[in-house]
């Protein structure tokens, strides 16, 4: 396939990402485009449909996390399997073909993993990709850096001082496509022998990454602190994942006193090693921002890693790792061979957003919009009366309800599903069983909802829940 004919509607509020992502799926749901076809490029259909090439990769991002779509390396998008993702109902009760999907649409979704969309940058985007490439610039498309372009590069390092605490040279940061492909880099760079233990529940993306890499990964339980050393020093581990600033999911911040404790066991073997997750620190409502683990580190023990996917757009695809000096030499021998993965005409742009201060006024941007946001689902949940405590409610784009009145978890998301609002159980990010089994607990985010959704959503939740 080498093209899409869709009719977009820019003067509806219907975002462009979303119009195309809605006709695409439309299409393979009622078979018009078939399993392993190919889709266009998106900058072939940006070009086609005349919107931003982040538009469209937005749509096949969201395209992607549901399922529709596969994209395989050096050759593009493809339509995928998709019999187990709906089942077709050859009619309704009044004769009317119909189709029903396996995985229901809700009209409230208190998603934890949200990132609000509707507020990129278009305009701001689009100018910057029009500056880049203005004139004929050859040397952009060349392969470049491995690591990523010195420029970009140079400015994450700058930001990483200022607002994280970060220290660290340009020369030690290697840029990469999402976080996944950064960890099994990493891995390479680390080799094999290691043991690594991840916070219980946790960020299962990661957990899955490790085993599949055959390596050997364990939980250890956390506390009110985070991560208990003295149960990761009883696993064995040499190497401990960990998310300081904003533990996922339970929103847990690390104290000091924690964090210093986490050093010292690393610095007990040459060999261990902390990698430090930081993947939504910029969002923080009460107090000063929390710097960054890596800023106490004095002896190349923490390997840090951020992203641009929950400050920007998950399609952004721009990660960055910060590697250790002890480790930058292993990853020269063992990594340097491989092509960066983020194209440099995106690094140029994202290096102007960030040095141009595009970046910061859209960091201020949105943290006013999920503090508005969560200022109005922390008020609308105290008019549902006493029966839960709030936690994990000072940083990131969701909370937590405890439930100690006996009820399920299970039973709690289907009250709320029959009123056709989703929430989430952290029963889900568990992958040994929970020590404390007294007590429920939900996950609401709140990024892709606006004021107005949250309170209705809230007010049906008040009639699921409340007896």
């Amino acid at each position: 396939m080498y093209e899409l004919t869709i009719n977009l509607k820019p003067e509806t509020k219907t975002p462009l990402y979303e119009q195309i992502y809605g006709y695409i799926k439309e299409e393979i749901r009622k078979g018009r485009i078939s399993s392993g076809e190919r889709l266009p490029s998106t900058r072939a259909l940006s070009r086609h449909l005349d919107v931003s090439r982040s538009t469209v990769e937005l749509a096949y991002e969201q395209l992607l996390s549901e399922g529709y779509i596969e994209s395989q390396p050096c050759k593009g998008y493809f339509v995928s399997q998709i019999e187990g993702l709906y089942r077709i109902e050859q009619h309704t009760h009044n004769g009317a073909p119909a189709e029903i999907s396996g995985r229901r649409k809700f009209s409230y979704d208190f998603t934890p993993n949200g990132v609000d969309l509707n507020s990129f940058p278009y305009n701001t985007w689009r100018k910057l990709s029009r500056e880049s490439l203005v004139e004929d610039r050859a040397e952009l498309f060349r392969l470049g850096s491995p690591q990523g372009d010195e420029g970009l590069r140079n400015a994450i390092s700058n930001y990483l001082h200022q607002a994280r605490g970060v220290e660290c040279t340009p020369g030690q940061i290697i840029v990469g496509a999402g976080n996944d492909y950064l960890m099994m880099l990493l891995c390479a760079v680390l080799g094999t022998g290691h043991k690594v233990a991840l916070e219980n529940p946790t960020y299962k993306q990661a957990y899955r990454l490790f085993a599949n890499l055959s390596r050997e990964v364990c939980t250890v339980d956390m506390d009110e602190k985070g991560m208990i050393v003295e149960e990761l020093e009883r696993s064995g581990s040499d190497i401990a994942f960990v998310m300081p600033s904003h533990q996922y999911p339970l929103g847990t911040v690390m104290p000091i006193r924690r964090r210093m404790e986490l050093l010292r066991w690393a610095e007990k073997d040459e060999g261990r090693y902390i990698i430090e997750d930081d993947y939504d620190s910029e969002f923080r409502y009460k107090g000063k921002p929390i710097p960054a683990l890596q800023g106490y580190d004095r002896n190349g023990k923490v390997i840090y890693i951020g992203t641009f996917s929950k400050s920007i757009a998950p399609a952004i695809r721009m990660s960055y790792l910060v590697l250790p000096g002890s480790l930058y030499q292993r990853y020269r021998e063992r990594c340097g061979f491989i092509s960066s993965t983020v194209s440099r005409v995106d690094q140029m742009i994202l290096q102007k957003f960030i040095e141009e201060g595009y970046y910061e006024r859209h960091l201020n941007k949105m943290r006013a919009l999920y503090r508005s946001r969560h200022d109005t689902l922390l008020s609308e949940l105290k008019k549902m009366g006493p029966d839960f405590d709030i936690s994990g409610e000072n940083a990131g784009v969701h909370l937590l309800l405890h439930f100690k009145d006996g009820r399920s978890e299970d039973e709690l998301i289907r009250l709320a599903e029959e009123k056709d609002v989703r929430v989430y159980g952290l029963s889900e990010y568990y992958v040994d069983c929970p020590r404390n089994t007294e007590e429920t607990v939900i996950l609401l985010g709140y990024a892709n909802m606006s004021e107005e959704k949250i309170k209705k959503a809230v007010g049906l939740l008040r009639e699921a829940w409340c007896r």
